[in-house]
């Protein structure tokens, strides 16, 4: 564990420090992630959308809809910026749609 201060510490950084020093990082964006896709897309989207995983900088989203897969992939690019927007920070690099 960290070491033990008596200094008063805002929770925002005390949460912090323990997501790093448990390397939970990695989890909560992948959560994130999948968040954000659910918030930007919609029900229309999301009702044909089966899975939704990050791995690395990737965002696999499997779609039951070939139109849909087809319709989305035109526009991954600004997918990707819109996501790492939402996120906040660049999180996400690539999307394969299946």
């Amino acid at each position: 564990m960290a070491k033990r201060n008596n200094d008063n510490i805002p929770l925002s950084e005390a949460l912090k420090d323990f997501i790093q020093e448990n390397k939970l990082q990695q989890g909560i964006d992948k959560v994130n992630a999948r968040e954000a896709w659910i918030r930007l897309m919609g029900n229309g989207v999301n009702n044909y959308t089966t899975a939704i995983e990050l791995r690395k900088d990737t965002l696999f989203v499997s779609l039951s809809s070939s139109v849909l897969r087809e319709e989305l992939s035109l526009g991954k690019s600004k997918i990707v910026e819109m996501l790492n927007e939402e996120l906040g920070k660049d999180l996400v690099k690539k999307i394969v749609l299946r």
